[in-house]
């Protein structure tokens, strides 16, 4: 099998296929643990994509969704397989937030608002160091630097000229002026993000203070958009413990508006990078 199958997204999509069988046949979830004597939500969690997804569970699903169709049953074996490969991310060991990363590293645009610091995909190496250090002071050294590598391993997409990633970042102001590290790493940081947003697939816009109340102040999250028509949207929120996937149309389309007020309020892709190469000139006395 080809070596750029996405395992998270293929397990994804295999989910997705399985919930349309369930459906077709009227049968709740309930009911189908009922059957296969296994609990309502590994069946919840094979749909959404959030557990792994054997040949056997395929097999089993199958037969209890009546599929007659040898070629779907074929089909969704292999993709069952496929998902069970592992990612650039597993090399890493445990990612708390592998999910994400394997969602972000298939998507074609992702959308971004970020309300207290530089988005992770536009961080420079030591802005991330000293980030993760203050987020997690209880964190290990060797930790750190884990997470500092699979910060820089995902910022690829950004620079890859053969499948760039269409990136939009709305930028809350106070993301401009929280000290993260030192002064030099703030100017450093700045500096870079303007190099990066002067690159032809990348927008980033500055939410200032005086723009007051607006439609972000829940906190920072991200739609991630596919290639694939059968990849739906997904509003991803990160939480402390936990994250949040947010998948039904509905949703995904709240978060869309949103998105559009946000980047209407922001100030203008050239206003926004001179509030930014202002804010790194103060950073530099």
């Amino acid at each position: 099998m080809a070596s750029n199958v996405n395992p998270t997204v293929r397990r994804r999509r295999l989910g997705q296929e399985l919930r349309k069988l369930r459906e077709l046949k009227g049968m709740t979830a309930e009911e189908v643990a009922d059957r296969l004597l296994v609990s309502q939500s590994k069946i919840s969690r094979l749909e959404n994509g959030r557990r792994s997804i054997s040949q056997r569970d395929v097999r089993d699903l199958c037969g209890v969704y009546e599929v007659q169709d040898q070629r779907v049953v074929d089909s969704l074996m292999e993709m069952a397989r496929d998902s069970r490969q592992q990612g650039w991310w597993h090399t890493f060991g445990d990612i708390p937030y592998s999910v994400y990363i394997g969602l972000e590293t298939d998507v074609q645009s992702l959308r971004v608002y970020e309300p207290q610091l530089v988005t992770g995909l536009l961080q420079t190496r030591a802005y991330a160091e000293a980030l993760v250090r203050g987020a997690l002071p209880e964190t290990s050294t060797a930790e750190i630097e884990k997470r500092v590598k699979v910060r820089m391993r995902r910022q690829e997409r950004v620079t890859d000229d053969s499948n760039p990633l269409r990136l939009w970042v709305v930028l809350d102001e106070a993301a401009l002026h929280r000290v993260v590290g030192s002064k030099l790493i703030m100017r450093e940081q700045l500096e870079h993000l303007i190099e990066l947003s002067s690159l032809p697939h990348v927008t980033v816009q500055v939410l200032p203070f005086e723009v007051g109340a607006h439609p972000g102040l829940n906190g920072q999250y991200a739609i991630l958009e596919f290639a694939d028509a059968a990849d739906s949207s997904v509003v991803y929120l990160e939480g402390v413990t936990s994250d949040l996937y947010l998948e039904k149309a509905p949703d995904v389309q709240k978060y869309a508006v949103m998105y559009e007020h946000l980047r209407a309020q922001a100030l203008p892709v050239e206003r926004s990078q001179q509030f930014i190469q202002d804010a790194a000139k103060r950073f530099a006395q």
